[in-house]
């Protein structure tokens, strides 16, 4: 019997996931009375904290009469101890109805949370494991195969202008999808006030995480690519670039010593680098049951159908925004590579799909590269150098989704966005995409900085925090096709594409 192709494999493992989700997560669900008293509790917290927005709306308005002088002093001391003593009494209520408004979890979703998702975490866990070996291993192999520095430095040009080019144009059709469809005006009210609510502290979390990279220095970003420990760099996978800094930095002075010096070293990296090969294979051979896990823990986590009715035209906009990237990805080879695009996906289908069921660039690394050598016909020099620098700096579809984030986020808020702050909304886009970290989750830190830039309210980041983790497997895997297709352009503008 002819063995099931990897790619079907792995999209089976993610249906049975998805269908046993389903079956188990209402198993032993919660009485009815527990669910209706939470929903109760729920329906009157958001009572509450709508009313407490308005009185603080109140007091923000009185302070800014007392400042054009609309008021006398008397008048507004009165009016402010009021509003603050409404304020407090109402935060109080808040807190003690936040305590009940959390809906009994049936026995199937904490089976599936305690029992499956571990084994889906221990996957991504294995590829994140190889990751950092692997990028050293190939990149220090690569660069000192080439034995001459001009054809380095030619690749690293081509390699870099290409991510910016199609990271711009990412942006640019977020932009021109978002203003067309404009999914911010079907958020009601009510749905903005729950979702503020519902994910505040989530928000503010990444809001905090973005303030502290804003007080960095400009060359920051530079200064960080430089690693002062590369044992401390390899330990955490958030430091891609440094490890791919010393890569480089150790492959050119490979091809500046003498050969017979360099020999040996080169001779290790080699069978380092078959050795972590040989590891992405034995780890491939779980990937059908890694997904299952990681699939069915997404369905038993996910948040209520209602919330994602309410969020549906701003993930189908994200969505439509990404299919016609890759549209972009296909011509680009079509045209520069002639492969057809059957060609393409066929070859990169399992790391697409790898990508899709982990929301991990740096975790499909190991799989996009044997993809992209084995089956797209990439010489594995330019796989190792291209490919590990685009985990790393080409967010593609990070990028179009922190323009249509941030758009959305304007709309429900009902603020116009001039041209010129969306061509802002571009370069800050573009330039956060670079440093952008390949790990799940990354992209809501950086859209904090977009959104700051266009003056958009941060605390919208609440609003679509429900459907986050659906639509960064949806861009992780717009991402690495990029990365592929990158890859095999630059292949062939240099004589190294079958």
């Amino acid at each position: 019997m002819k063995k099931l192709a990897l790619h079907w494999q792995i999209l089976l493992g993610m249906v049975m996931g998805v269908l046993f989700a389903i079956m188990v997560i209402n198993v032993g669900v919660p009485k009815e009375e527990n669910v209706l008293f939470a929903q109760e509790n729920k329906i009157e917290w958001l009572k509450l904290l709508s009313e407490k927005t308005k009185v603080e709306g109140e007091l923000s308005e009185t302070k800014s009469h007392f400042d054009s002088k609309k008021m006398s002093f008397n008048e507004f001391y009165t009016k402010k101890e009021e509003l603050e003593s409404s304020i407090r009494i109402l935060s109080d209520k808040i807190k003690k109805v936040e305590s009940n408004i959390v809906i009994p979890e049936s026995k199937g979703r904490n089976f599936i949370r305690n029992w499956i998702k571990p084994f889906g975490n221990i996957f991504i866990n294995l590829l994140k494991l190889i990751a950092v070996p692997l990028i050293l291993a190939s990149l220090i192999k690569g660069v000192s195969d080439l034995k001459d520095i001009s054809k380095l430095s030619k690749m690293g040009g081509r390699t870099i202008g290409l991510y910016i080019l199609t990271t711009v144009f990412a942006v640019s059709i977020g932009l021109t999808v978002v203003n067309i469809i404009k999914p911010g005006s079907y958020i009601s009210e009510e749905t903005r006030t729950e979702l503020v609510g519902s994910y505040s502290n989530d928000a503010n979390s990444k809001i905090e995480a973005a303030e502290n990279q804003k007080k960095a220095g400009p060359l920051q970003a530079l200064e960080d690519i430089v690693p002062s420990n590369i044992i401390g760099a390899s330990a955490d996978n958030g430091n891609m670039l440094q490890v791919i800094f010393f890569a480089i930095f150790f492959g050119i002075a490979l091809i500046l010593i003498p050969t017979e010096l360099a020999t040996p070293v080169k001779a290790f990296f080699d069978g380092f680098n078959e050795a972590i090969l040989k590891m992405i294979d034995i780890i491939m051979l779980a990937a059908p049951f890694g997904v299952f896990a990681l699939l069915a823990s997404l369905v038993a986590e996910s948040p209520s159908f209602d919330l994602f009715k309410a969020l549906g035209m701003y993930g189908l906009t994200v969505v439509f925004g990404l299919a016609l990237l890759i549209v972009f990805y296909l011509f680009l080879v079509r045209i520069l590579t002639k492969k057809n695009h059957k060609f393409f996906l066929n070859g990169i289908a399992p790391a697409q799909l790898l990508a899709f069921s982990t929301s991990s660039s740096a975790a499909t690394l190991p799989v996009t590269m044997e993809r992209v050598v084995d089956n797209l016909g990439v010489d594995d020099e330019v796989a190792s150098f291209v490919l590990p620098i685009g985990a790393t700096i080409n967010m593609d579809g990070t990028s179009l989704y922190q323009a249509v984030a941030a758009v959305f986020i304007a709309q429900a808020f009902g603020m116009e966005l001039s041209f010129g702050v969306q061509l802002g909304i571009i370069a800050t886009a573009t330039l956060a995409s670079i440093g952008s970290a390949a790990v799940p989750g990354a992209g809501m830190v950086m859209l904090v900085i977009v959104l700051a830039q266009a003056g958009i309210p941060e605390a919208g980041l609440a609003l679509i925090f429900a459907i986050d983790r659906p639509l960064d497997m949806c861009r992780t895997t717009v991402n690495v096709t990029g990365d592929a297709a990158v890859s095999m352009i630059v292949a062939k503008s240099v004589d190294k594409l079958e």
